[in-house]
């Protein structure tokens, strides 16, 4: 694997090495797949979009003012991608990851009687507005700080703050209905989202 800086990669591109390239999708690509799986629910429109940012991140890559941050640069576009394809194709249904292998691939590794649960959560995140999804996966996934997803997103962070305590508090609501319908296993893990505005 090379050892090189991003910056130092992105020179060599940019002087001609295209195949370099590659070392920049493979430093970036498995991180980058599950916020757009997240994101867009599927892993279909996941694909789309992270392909479709690489290949702009490549076309405009003399455009990239900082080489050393390529991998926040590539992020910003990546997440313009995941709105335009969530806005093309989201309003048709309601989207939540339903594809167990995608789901497995997407998240970390958990004991296995926490995949029942991983399901639930992924379901809620799926039933939040895409902003209020958004600016809770850029935060607590993704643990950015509010000035950093301010300037991914283009919102302000007072907006951004009010984005992530209203889908706290809708995952509050969502997940305690499975709390309720599932019993008291459930119930000890909530937490983990209840406590995360506070984070």
């Amino acid at each position: 694997m090379d050892r090189s800086t991003d910056a130092q990669i992105v020179e060599r591109v940019l002087r001609g090495d295209a195949e370099l390239y590659a070392e920049l999708v493979e430093r970036y690509r498995d991180r980058y797949a599950r916020y757009a799986l997240h994101m867009l629910g599927n892993r279909e429109d996941a694909e789309e979009a992270l392909q479709d940012a690489f290949t702009r991140a490549y076309r405009s890559l003399a455009r990239c003012e900082d080489p050393e941050r390529f991998g926040a640069w590539l992020f910003r576009i990546l997440v313009n991608r995941c709105r335009t394809v969530g806005a093309r194709r989201g309003r048709r249904s309601r989207t939540f990851v339903s594809d167990d292998l995608a789901l497995h691939e997407a998240a970390e590794e958990h004991p296995a009687e926490r995949s029942a649960w991983r399901e639930e959560i992924d379901r809620a995140l799926g039933r939040l507005r895409p902003e209020q999804r958004e600016a809770f996966l850029l935060k607590y996934v993704e643990e950015l700080g509010y000035d950093e997803m301010s300037r991914l997103t283009g919102a302000g962070v007072s907006a951004l703050k009010m984005r992530v305590m209203r889908a706290c508090d809708r995952l509050r609501e969502l997940l305690s209905d499975v709390r309720d319908s599932r019993g008291v296993r459930e119930e000890r893990r909530l937490p983990e989202v209840n406590d995360a505005r506070h984070s």
